[in-house]
């Protein structure tokens, strides 16, 4: 809220400089900030009585939306990659997905790791669990286990995350 539109009857007051002007009538404020040519901004409407501030309004917005966009950049998002397996995956077949998989952990995502089975293939859920420990143990340098390889329907899911 800025100017006018303040309807409390009694704010603090911080000048432009950063002093305090101290508890005084809204419509004081509003006089000392039009003098000084500037605008009165309630900056903390919670506080008992509201902090307002004597500034450039224009320029207030700006740095708040400088500090947005700063704060926005430094903030990555993960992403989940998923990695797709078969029980009778072949050694190569493994090792070329085990690569896939080290390069989304490389560029700091999580990764899924689904080891789906289709028919015949849920007799020998046993030995599958051995495949996703292969692969782990392929990726052990650069990441480590978030979610243990648990059976999900006809799949078993595993993810893996960044060493830290």
């Amino acid at each position: 809220m800025i100017n006018e539109r303040i309807r409390d009857k009694e704010v603090r007051v911080i000048g432009q400089d950063g002093e305090q002007l101290g508890i005084m009538s809204s419509k004081e404020a509003q006089k000392l900030a039009r003098e000084a040519d500037l605008d009165l901004v309630k900056i903390a409407p919670g506080a008992k009585p509201p902090v307002c501030k004597i500034i450039d309004y224009g320029k207030y917005r700006y740095e708040q939306a400088r500090k947005e966009k700063e704060a926005k950049k430094k903030q990555r998002t993960m992403e989940v990659k998923e990695v797709r397996l078969s029980p009778n995956i072949d050694k190569n077949d493994l090792n070329t997905k085990a690569n896939q998989a080290r390069k989304f952990i490389a560029k700091g995502d999580k990764v899924k790791v689904t080891l789906r089975f289709r028919g015949r293939e849920m007799a020998h859920v046993g030995y599958s669990k051995q495949i996703l420990d292969a692969f782990y143990e392929k990726l052990e340098d650069i990441a480590v286990i978030d979610k243990s390889p648990k059976m999900e329907g006809r799949s078993m899911i595993m993810f893996l995350s960044e060493k830290r």
